[in-house]
């Protein structure tokens, strides 16, 4: 009887820590979230902070002008104030980590022809964050006391619970070690990350154009590291074009409320 009474107490904890780890996603979707958010935002500007002390930060006038105009207008639609470093990385990558922090590659730049592909870029990374997907996969992967313990670790990326922090968040490409979010993950930051910049002004259509140049581009000798760990570029372009008369709305929206970015690369 006691043992039974035991059992019955722990399945109670065990369904109210469940329950209280839910959430549900812009897009809708339920999701187990365990750690608070402060934590989260905590580890992004630990790691953020790092990789300024590691990565050489671009001191190019134009294309940091550049980058802030089109991070702006796409965080005033998320709210925060928003930090955004472009780093000297030729790979082409951009990344958005919880705590409000955008970090952009020149390599990227250089590769887009317009503010709109590189708005596409900046609206995926906005959607993790926005979507709480590394809390979420911290949450499946490591439950609830490892996932803490590694707000500590992020601290230290040389070390192997510090690679696994750091990867978890979303930039493990950096030391050398990826954890990629899933397809679902990707699919829900290309949906968000569609409506975002065309909230903000900016035309979806393009988004479509900066994949099929991405796609161009991974058929290189080197692999595209944004791109690894990604659906089908099949998929994700079938799957944009399907969202794009619903994106096209929103811009029209938003250029009526004055909303028109002019971003000069």
């Amino acid at each position: 009887m006691m043992i039974d009474r035991y059992l019955k107490s722990f399945y109670v904890l065990l369904l109210v820590s469940f329950l209280t780890a839910c959430a549900t996603s812009p897009m809708g979707r339920t999701q187990l979230a365990f750690l608070p958010d402060a934590e989260l935002d905590s580890m992004g500007l630990q790691a953020f902070e790092n990789l300024k002390k590691e990565k050489p930060v671009s001191r190019n006038t134009r294309e940091n002008e550049f980058v802030r105009c089109i991070t702006s207008a796409i965080a005033r639609e998320v709210g925060g104030e928003w930090e955004v470093v472009v780093f000297e990385d030729a790979s082409l990558n951009a990344f958005a980590l919880p705590g409000r922090k955008i970090g952009v590659h020149t390599g990227l730049i250089d590769l887009v022809d317009n503010q709109d592909q590189l708005a596409a870029v900046i609206g995926h990374e906005v959607g993790h964050v926005m979507a709480r997907h590394s809390n979420e996969r911290m949450s499946q992967q490591m439950g609830a006391q490892a996932g803490i313990a590694l707000v500590q670790a992020v601290a230290a990326p040389q070390t192997a619970m510090g690679q696994t922090a750091v990867s978890l968040l979303g930039i493990g490409a950096e030391y050398g070690i990826i954890m990629p979010f899933s397809r679902l993950h990707e699919s829900e930051a290309d949906m968000i990350g569609l409506d975002l910049m065309a909230k903000a002004g900016f035309n979806p259509a393009e988004s479509v154009t900066l994949w099929l140049k991405m796609a161009q581009a991974s058929q290189g000798p080197r692999p595209v590291e944004f791109l690894s760990t990604h659906p089908s570029h099949e998929t994700r372009i079938e799957d944009l074009q399907a969202r794009l008369p619903h994106a096209q709305q929103l811009q029209q929206q938003a250029i009526a409320a004055g909303k028109n970015p002019r971003c000069a690369k």
